[in-house]
C-alpha cells in the first residue's frame, strides 16, 4: 500500500530542489555551468510550481512549467524521487499542472523528454512532435547532482 501523497502548487527555495534533484534522475539535465544561480532563477521565474510530498512533508516530485494560461503549457522540469517511482505520482503532477494551466481542451502541453522517460510520456498519450524548432548554440558540461 502507498503512503498518502498531497500535491499542492508552492514556490520552493533552490537548496530544497537541489537536495530534491539527489534523489532523482532528473539533476543530470542541468548544465556544470552556474548550476546553483541557474536553479535558483529556474525555481523563482517558473509559472507553475508544483510539489509531490508524503505525509512528513519530504519533497518526493516536482513539477516547474511555463504556460501563457491560454494555449500551451512547457513542462521544465518533472521528477520523482527514486524510492516513490511508480506511484502515480508522475502522472498526477501531470494532470493537475495541465488543468492549472487551463485543461486539455484548450491547452497544449510541451517538453522535452528524457530519453529514458519517453516511454513515460508515451503512457500519458503524449506523441513525438514533427516540427518543433531550436535554436541552441550553449555548450553545456554534463554532470551528476551530488
Amino acid at each position: 500500500m502507498h503512503e498518502e501523497i498531497e500535491i499542492k502548487e508552492e514556490r520552493i527555495s533552490a537548496e530544497e530542489y537541489i537536495a530534491f534533484l539527489k534523489r532523482t534522475d532528473l539533476g543530470s539535465q542541468y548544465p556544470k555551468e552556474r548550476f546553483k544561480e541557474r536553479i535558483a532563477k529556474l525555481v523563482n521565474n517558473v509559472s507553475i510550481s508544483l510539489t509531490a510530498r508524503n505525509g512528513s512533508g519530504l519533497m518526493v516530485g516536482v513539477l516547474f512549467g511555463l504556460t501563457d494560461y491560454v494555449y500551451w503549457l512547457y513542462v521544465t522540469d518533472l521528477g520523482v524521487a527514486r524510492d516513490y517511482e511508480g506511484q502515480g505520482i508522475g502522472r498526477r503532477l501531470m494532470k493537475t499542472a495541465h488543468d492549472k494551466a487551463g485543461g486539455e481542451k484548450d491547452i497544449a502541453v510541451y517538453l522535452i523528454a528524457n530519453e529514458n522517460a519517453i516511454p513515460f510520456y508515451e503512457k500519458l498519450g503524449m506523441k513525438r512532435a514533427k516540427h518543433v524548432m531550436q535554436y541552441n548554440q550553449i555548450e553545456w558540461t554534463e554532470f551528476t547532482v551530488q
